[in-house]
């Protein structure tokens, strides 16, 4: 006798696996036909016909046309429908929020910048995040009920053990105790909050650099030096949500920085952060030195450094890659991680050149030697990682045909 519906094994479950793997399939490939999916699957061609026949049933499947230029008959194809589910992500900086939507298929629909004012003439910030998903929303051409969850990816980390954010001062408005609840009531979806720099080690698992690795670091340093670790496949984020917060590590070569939260920076940061390129290049003969926000500015130097085989520009990216590997070294030495990826405008800004010389200097540093290369998700990938976030949970959820 058949076992329950939720018993491993049994046809209604067997079916889910099947249907999902179809899904999965079709995410990856796009169109595919009948046939196709069977021989993917291991499907028979009947079985491979009622299964689509049951996702095209539930919304979750479109015929979309036929094969063509192949010998014999066309064959109709099969695409993941696009509007089964959407997600948003945003992207939070002092600045500004960056927001979009997503459909089920990862495929952005909609954009919307909101630049945040100064602290005396701030919004609220559950405005400011409700008006910049409204944005995103407005322009996929959708309602805010379409949008099934939104994932919120800011600097630092929100502490699960009192839900306050921590390791980000420089954020404004975002300290409130009750901000989570106020923006759970004002939100009509489930939200989920991340550190920035793990969505962006998160995209790079997904789509970059790092697919196919269960055991890397992604360095990022843009505004601030920061890091995430995913170690096992799962990212690590700590007891208080703090793991890869390396700007605060104590390093050689930099002062002791003590009260490190107030000062929101330490040795790590004051001794390889962006700021510190412009100082670096000024002392080491560097006359044109271009002026704007440090982070921009520090990217133009070391690109116009990784261009350089001699001089103080090649000398810039040669120290900036001996304080880059000084911090390195300790998070390669505790962790022993497979990979390094490189992100952030400050290190992917030095490409080739500045990935050699760091993989050098680490070599020598560490006794562990894990490959580094340079991330492959450049445009806006905490915004990126943010919905591969929302996307991931949310096809768990509509794809699960044993419901």
């Amino acid at each position: 006798m058949a076992g329950s519906a939720g018993t491993p094994g049994t046809p209604r479950v067997l079916r889910a696996m099947n249907d999902r793997a179809a899904l999965d399939l079709l995410l990856e490939h796009g169109p595919l036909s009948r046939t196709r999916i069977g021989k993917l699957t291991g499907l028979s061609k009947p079985t491979a016909s009622q299964l689509l026949a049951r996702l095209e049933a539930a919304g979750l499947v479109l015929m979309t046309g036929t094969s063509e230029g192949r010998p014999g008959p066309s064959a109709q194809l099969y695409v993941v429908n696009p509007a089964a589910a959407h997600v948003a992500g945003l992207d939070v900086t002092p600045e500004r929020i960056l927001a979009a939507v997503a459909d089920i298929t990862g495929r952005t629909v909609g954009e919307f910048e909101l630049a945040t004012p100064g602290r005396r003439a701030a919004q609220p910030v559950v405005r400011q995040v409700t008006d910049a998903l409204d944005g995103a929303v407005k322009a996929a051409g959708l309602a805010a009920s379409d949008v099934h969850r939104v994932v919120i990816g800011t600097p630092g980390a929100f502490d699960p053990n009192t839900g306050r954010l921590r390791y980000a001062s420089h954020l404004p408005g975002w300290h409130s105790p009750t901000l989570l609840e106020e923006l759970a009531a004002a939100l009509p979806m489930p939200v989920e909050y991340e550190n920035d720099v793990n969505l962006v080690a998160l995209a790079e698992q997904r789509l970059g650099a790092a697919r196919g690795h269960d055991d890397f670091v992604l360095l990022w340093s843009e505004g601030g030096l920061g890091a995430a670790l995913v170690l096992g496949g799962r990212l690590h984020r700590g007891w208080t949500g703090g793991a890869g917060e390396v700007g605060f590590l104590p390093v050689p070569g930099a002062p002791l920085v003590r009260h490190v939260a107030k000062a929101n920076s330490g040795g790590f940061q004051e001794l390889a952060g962006s700021q510190t390129i412009p100082v670096l290049a000024r002392e080491l003969g560097i006359d044109d030195v271009p002026t704007g926000p440090y982070a921009e500015v520090a990217a133009t130097l070391v690109a116009r450094a990784a261009d350089s085989a001699t001089g103080p520009h090649r000398r810039l990216l040669q120290t900036y890659a001996t304080r880059l590997a000084t911090g390195l070294a300790s998070l390669v030495s505790v962790l022993d991680p497979e990979l390094v990826v490189l992100s952030g405008a400050s290190l992917t800004a030095g490409g080739e050149p500045l990935r050699g010389l760091l993989q050098a200097e680490l070599e020598e540093l560490a006794a562990s030697r894990p490959r580094l290369v340079v991330g492959d998700v450049r445009e806006h990938p905490v915004l990126r990682g943010a919905l591969e976030s929302a996307l991931a949970a949310t096809r768990d959820e509509v794809f699960d045909t044993s419901r």
